[in-house]
């Protein structure tokens, strides 16, 4: 047995009733989803347990949850799209660095597959009329009758900033929708980093395309860091309305964006 069945043996194994994407939807709408509402996902497929018909049954059912003036907003990190001479999972060797800043694929939204953000998002970049932002490390994908205005400006750097999607969502009043996700996960907390006094800035390189060809470029941004993610939400919890409840097997959870964002640009500030 490989390795993917064993893994999708013991999802079956554990799961104590099947998800459909009608049950999704229904558990989202417990949750406080409520038609015409803006959502952030950060999800995890596995987390849910057996899901019918997989990531796409998990996004049909988020969508349902929105309805048809709802807007889906999800990570289409590319973040391998970087400077090699940071990597450590694996790192390369010193010599092939030059090779990979004159011969990386260039960042295209059409194509260039997600990373480290889980398969439903992957799967969501896929589905008819979504649009992806133009960032060649943290782009986002987004559905819905705002996913234009979300997704057609999306700075350089700072990349999770004012003029970025997580700063249309910040004006839209979007909530945040955790599946089986710890706050970790929570990009909407780099904006938080982006407006905070106290971070530092750091060198980054990705390889994109310009008006004539592909060139790998060099520019300045917050050193933004996760590492503390998970003390900050816990903090978040403590004083903000947080709705908890279940998809599936995943615990989820529901709250909005800006007062996230702002709570993050404090607590950071007081606690880096």
């Amino acid at each position: 047995m490989n390795k993917t069945k064993s893994s999708e043996y013991d999802v079956i194994k554990k799961t104590k009733y099947p998800s459909t994407s009608n049950t999704i939807a229904i558990e989202l709408k417990k949750l406080g989803i409520n038609d015409g509402d803006t959502l952030l996902v950060h999800s995890s497929l596995s987390s849910m347990g057996w899901v019918c018909g997989g990531a796409a049954a998990a996004i049909i059912g988020i969508m349902t949850a929105a309805g048809e003036n709802g807007n889906i907003v999800m990570p289409a990190f590319s973040t391998d799209n970087s400077d090699p001479a940071k990597w450590s999972n694996p790192a390369v060797p010193e010599q092939w660095r030059n090779y990979i800043y004159l011969e990386y694929p260039a960042f295209d939204p059409d194509y260039t597959p997600t990373r480290g953000v889980g398969i439903i998002p992957e799967v969501f970049r896929s589905f008819p009329n979504v649009r992806r932002s133009y960032h060649p490390q943290v782009s986002f994908c987004a559905m819905g009758p705002m996913a234009e205005e979300i997704t057609s400006e999306h700075d350089l750097t700072p990349q999770f900033g004012e003029y970025s999607p997580l700063g249309k969502l910040y004006a839209a009043k979007a909530k945040v929708l955790l599946i089986g996700c710890g706050y970790e996960s929570c990009s909407c907390f780099h904006m938080g980093e982006s407006m905070a006094s106290n971070m530092k800035m750091v060198k980054n390189g990705a390889a994109v395309y310009t008006v004539s060809s592909r060139q790998w470029v060099w520019f300045n941004d917050y050193d933004y860091d996760s590492s503390d993610f998970h003390a900050l939400g816990e903090s978040f919890e403590k004083t903000n309305e947080v709705i908890k409840g279940n998809v599936g097997m995943a615990e989820c959870r529901l709250f909005d964006l800006k007062t996230a964002v702002d709570y993050s640009k404090d607590w950071i500030e007081k606690n880096r």
